[in-house]
């Protein structure tokens, strides 16, 4: 049993084979052609944590395959209610035909995809966010950027970061990581990054100059300062994050026809500037919009590994 919890348990094939199956589905949704290739399946997507752009790509995306998706939250299930995790997962994975999760701790998507016995779809952890990763690889893709790629992450050291990491080290590309202080990336998460970084080529540096990270760069990408749970951190983190905003001061560091990503949501004036947001509007959205097609290409993939 495949399950998708983190990008450093796939391979560079893999990623490419659930990249192409997201191309081709992307294709003949612009061509108004719907392949039932989950036709009558279901997926439980259990959300302890809420999310605009999760529930919807993953529901729609279910309904075009031919799918149904049910939506769970803590107040649906048992699970919020003292239940064991391993008791829900081997009900909901009794049945149903696969299982997407937005939680806080990675340990709880473990648990659950080891008593499971369905694919288990990393939805978001605090550790991981591997299928926005998917979706922002694919835009890469399409704009012409791809192993060759610089990308600068600067801001926090949080799940997106750690993901990042991980991509790039299978991909094989540079990434420079530029955090505050005190908001570094995890050092067990970057060593075994590092190691698998070796096999193929890829280069990845920690620092704490954004401007530095920036310079030269093909990608340019941040995420929120304060994510999810750190709500009483927000004001802490503002300070701390100051001279870290993307403006377009720092854009002219990167090469003429840099881009830039934001996984959204995004507040402007914090971690990026709303010129930025304006400029590069484009490719944010439409990397917004790829979360659909990248997820979809997932669950047509693990569906086939399963029946394999």
């Amino acid at each position: 049993m495949r399950h998708f919890l983190t990008l450093k348990d796939f391979t560079k094939e893999e990623i490419l084979e659930i990249i192409n199956i997201a191309v081709d589905i992307k294709k003949d949704l612009r061509a108004g052609v719907y392949k039932k290739q989950l036709e009558n399946q279901t997926l439980a997507m259990i959300f302890e944590k809420s999310s605009t752009r999760t529930r919807v790509s993953f529901e729609t995306g279910m309904f075009q395959l031919g799918g149904h998706a049910l939506f769970l939250s803590n107040r649906d299930i048992h699970l919020g209610r003292g239940e064991p995790i391993a008791d829900t997962a081997k009900v909901i994975s009794s049945m149903c035909d696969m299982v997407m999760i937005r939680t806080f701790e990675h340990s709880m998507i473990e648990e659950f995809a080891a008593n499971s016995r369905v694919p288990v779809i990393n939805g978001l952890t605090d550790s991981y966010h591997p299928v926005q990763l998917l979706a922002d690889y694919l835009t890469m893709l399409e704009y012409g950027i791809n192993e060759n790629a610089v990308v600068a992450y600067v801001g926090d050291g949080n799940n997106m970061t750690h993901s990042w990491m991980f991509l790039a080290a299978k991909m094989g590309f540079d990434l420079r990581i530029a955090t505050p202080k005190g908001y570094e990336v995890d050092s067990d998460v970057l060593k075994e990054a590092l190691e698998i970084a070796k096999l193929s080529g890829a280069s990845i540096t920690v620092m704490n100059d954004p401007a530095e990270a920036i310079k030269c760069a093909t990608i340019v990408t941040t995420d929120t300062w304060a994510s999810m749970g750190q709500e009483d951190e927000k004001d802490e983190r503002v300070k701390a994050f100051k001279g870290y905003m993307i403006d377009n001061e720092k854009m002219n560091l990167a090469t003429q026809n840099a881009k830039f990503l934001h996984c959204l949501p995004a507040y402007r004036g914090q971690e990026v500037s709303e010129e930025i947001m304006d400029t590069h509007s484009e490719i944010i959205f439409n990397e917004a919009e790829n979360r659909l097609h990248a997820q979809k290409g997932l669950m047509v993939w693990l569906d086939k590994q399963r029946n394999k």
